[in-house]
């Protein structure tokens, strides 16, 4: 075919999804489309046919066929000052030979995107210490989730966590500030989702997604609430909580009340580790702190 190209894919984008490597440097190919490319085999993976999840690895060729042109590289980002370098190091949680884990500001995108210049693959330089490369990225939050993220420090463990991410052994914990009062206070939400342009929402013919809520504590009609995602979908927790009549405070895009921060932290991640099990914790940034401090909330409670 005319035009096709094959780009090999850069250390960079090493445990990136297919689809999102696609919107990183394809962004006018829009999400139907890609799967069309795939299901016709016009777009591959090392000759080989490929999924929209599919994780690649450095030095793989991606088949591209005309599509218009690439957006401009995002790597070409600014050097790391000294005050975010120091800022980021003193956010790490936790550090071994293998992976960190970060407490991740709210506002701080995971990955770049249409314009997106500032974002942690960027900044990622900041935190490889004593490592050979930076760190990896290996699950995401959203840009205005605070909270516990984990990085692989090489590739073997970017592909050991990618697996663990996959067969659900990694146990991932959010807290939530909720408009209303659960009920019941305790329960499961399986309401399969599908993406959209903007949002996710409830589709029948959806993926599966499944998410275990606990209500902690109720004050002034807003509810603190334990969320245990048990499937890794876009916007998963946001959407679930908005489907139950209870949207997360901040959460412009699924309905919640208007708030200047967005009041959803990944709290805790706990994984198999040398036999035993590791179990790391973020603490609560500063505007959801308040919140708690305001509304007679005791971390205690949890």
């Amino acid at each position: 075919m005319s035009g096709v190209t094959t780009v090999e894919v850069e250390r960079d984008d090493d445990a990136v999804r297919l689809d999102r490597w696609f919107a990183r440097y394809y962004p006018s190919v829009t999400h139907g489309r890609l799967q069309k490319l795939l299901r016709t085999g016009q777009v591959r993976v090392d000759g080989h046919r490929a999924k929209a999840n599919m994780r690649l690895a450095a030095g793989q060729t991606v088949r591209v066929p005309p599509v218009g042109e690439p957006a401009p590289t995002l790597r070409e980002a600014p050097p790391v000052d000294k005050a975010t370098r120091e800022d980021l190091r003193a956010r790490v949680l936790y550090r071994d030979d293998d992976m960190l884990a970060l407490d991740k500001p709210a506002g701080l995108a995971v990955q770049g995107g249409s314009g997106q210049r500032r974002h942690l693959d960027a900044l990622s330089e900041a935190l490889r210490f004593e490592a050979d490369e930076p760190p990896r990225l290996v699950h995401r939050l959203d840009k205005d989730t605070s909270g516990i993220l984990l990085l692989a420090r090489h590739r073997r463990a970017a592909r050991d966590l990618t697996r663990l991410f996959r067969e659900g052994a990694i146990e991932k914990t959010y807290w939530a500030l909720v408009s209303g009062k659960p009920r019941p206070a305790v329960g499961k939400i399986d309401r399969p989702l599908t993406k959209g342009a903007e949002r996710v929402a409830e589709d029948a013919a959806g993926r599966p997604a499944v998410t275990r809520y606990r209500t902690i504590a109720v004050a002034e009609k807003t509810a603190w609430l334990e969320l245990s995602p048990l499937t890794g979908r876009t916007h998963q927790l946001r959407a679930h909580c908005a489907l139950i009549g209870h949207a997360i405070l901040g959460d412009r895009k699924y309905g919640g009340a208007r708030r200047k921060h967005l009041y959803l932290h990944a709290r805790e991640l706990a994984l198999p580790r040398d036999g035993g099990n590791l179990r790391l914790t973020a603490p609560l940034p500063a505007h959801m702190a308040e919140a708690f401090a305001a509304l007679g909330f005791d971390e205690a409670a949890a």
